[in-house]
């Protein structure tokens, strides 16, 4: 199958050409790449710095709201791993999303992530600049932001396997450092290393459980959703595979034991180990914290090059998704022709269109960070949301057509169908309204709502142009 095309009706013997008219993505991706960019994603710098907020917050229920937000994670997971191993699409949801609803929700869907993880670049450059520059100050984060982001362009300019050695490497790393951190954190609560075994006193003993109750709940409920971004990424990559339909059954079906070890365990040891209302937390990040609670000499400095790795991690795995999600859609007439051809099994046009998109969106934080920015990146932080409501309506829709027309293709199924889907699709829906609750997420839900009706706007007026056409 041409992993960027829709998918063939069931029953076609042959995929359709490449939209470029030319050389099709390559194939160059193995079961170790997807494997560690499927367990490297979930571990990122929200997990790692952006959780703390989440902590002040809920205080020890932050375990409870990681919790929820993880199994949620899990069923959206699942449901994507269904519709990915069934038909393999670079596009993934969003060629899903155009056949079971219609091309407007293709659009909307494909280039609203487009948009997430091009603005994620940004963010993520930046942040690391800082990072660099306070190692070495006499070079402006500028120079560093404008390297990372030549670099990790021109990587994903080459063939697609240099992507994947990058995030196998930098997966590794931060694989290690959170098994690290979980060992150091038995340790620490078993009253091995650090000053003695806190037992329960920081997780009742101030202000008990649940301290601010239900709205901190929710507070750091909406930060752990937030945080568990981008894993859809690995059912983009799986389309360039070796064995699309296999690796990513492979890949998903491991998430979940990855999700409890890595976000729900290391909050729980977190909340365990030291104090919620310590100032710390927020400003140093809960990992550092830790760290130095229990002796660990250099923690900062570790940390550091720890979020560094996860940073540049982050801007690797999303110019590789923005380019294959907007190489998929022009591919299917949703967007600009020329960003279609194939280089080498690279579409680069595509790449560099994405790169230059985050650098815009950097330039924007420079010179109008409270307009254009602000607003850009406040539609990041729902995007992931709109295209968890798609996923969940698409996978009840396309469930029921394979299991009509090609139940063979369902080697991935979704736990409890279709009861599950419709309770994770009550529970987006349940996350925006809390969003309704505070002003600035309603800032959040503000802007991307006017990039939600802007997108739909322009799929629906092309979806009605093409039926008018079809009918001449």
């Amino acid at each position: 199958m041409a992993p960027t095309s829709a998918p063939p009706a069931p029953g076609s013997s042959s995929p359709a050409p490449p939209p470029s008219g030319g050389q099709q993505l390559s194939h160059g991706l193995k079961q170790r790449h997807l494997s560690m960019i499927a367990l490297g994603g979930v571990i990122g710098a929200g997990l790692f710095v952006g959780s703390g907020a989440g902590i002040a917050a809920a205080g020890p229920a932050i375990i409870l709201a990681f919790t929820l937000s993880g199994l949620l994670v899990m069923l959206i997971m699942r449901m994507l791993g269904e519709m990915s191993a069934a038909r393999p699409a670079s596009g993934s949801f969003s060629v899903h999303a155009e056949k079971e609803i219609g091309p407007w929700a293709g659009i909307t869907a494909g280039w609203m992530y487009w948009v997430m993880l091009c603005c994620g670049v940004a963010a993520e450059a930046t942040a690391a600049g800082k990072i660099v520059n306070g190692w070495i100050p006499g070079v402006s984060s500028w120079v560093w932001v404008a390297l990372f982001m030549a670099f990790f362009c021109a990587s994903n300019l080459t063939a697609v396997k240099n992507f994947g050695e990058f995030e196998f490497w930098f997966a590794a790393v931060k694989v290690a450092a959170i098994l690290t951190f979980l060992v150091l954190g038995g340790l620490g609560i078993a009253g091995v290393i650090g000053p003695g075994a806190p037992g329960t006193s920081n997780l009742t003993g101030q202000g008990g459980f649940l301290p601010t109750g239900v709205s901190g709940l929710i507070v750091g409920l909406l930060a752990s959703v937030f945080a568990y971004g981008g894993l859809e990424t690995v059912t983009i990559a799986a389309a360039e595979s070796d064995d699309p339909r296999k690796n990513v059954a492979n890949a998903v079906r491991t998430a979940v034991w990855r999700i409890a070890i890595f976000y729900i365990g290391s909050m729980a040891l977190v909340v365990t180990l030291v104090s919620w209302k310590d100032p710390a937390v927020v400003a140093d990040g809960p990992y550092v914290t830790v760290l130095r609670h229990l002796g660990v000499p250099g923690a900062g400095t570790i940390m550091e090059a720890v979020v560094l790795i996860a940073l540049l991690s982050a801007m690797n795995a999303n110019i590789y998704g923005a380019s294959r999600m907007a190489y998929s859609l022009v591919g299917r007439g949703q967007g600009p022709k020329a960003l279609a051809k194939v280089g080498g099994g690279v579409p680069r046009r595509a790449v560099l269109a994405s790169c230059l998109f985050g650098f815009g969106a950097v330039l924007a934080s420079k010179f109008w960070p409270d307009t254009v920015f602000t607003w850009l990146m406040n539609t990041t932080g729902v995007a992931i949301l709109v295209v968890w409501l798609f996923i969940c309506v698409v996978q009840l829709r396309m469930r029921r057509r394979l299991e009509r027309e090609a139940p063979e293709l369902l080697t991935v199924k979704m736990w409890g169908y279709p009861y599950l889907t419709w309770i994770a699709l009550a529970a987006v829906a349940g996350i925006l309204a809390l969003m309704t609750t505070t002003e600035g997420n309603r800032q959040q839900l503000y802007a991307a709502a006017v990039l939600v009706v802007l997108l739909s706007a322009a799929g629906l007026l092309k979806q009605r142009r093409d039926a008018a056409a079809a009918d001449r």
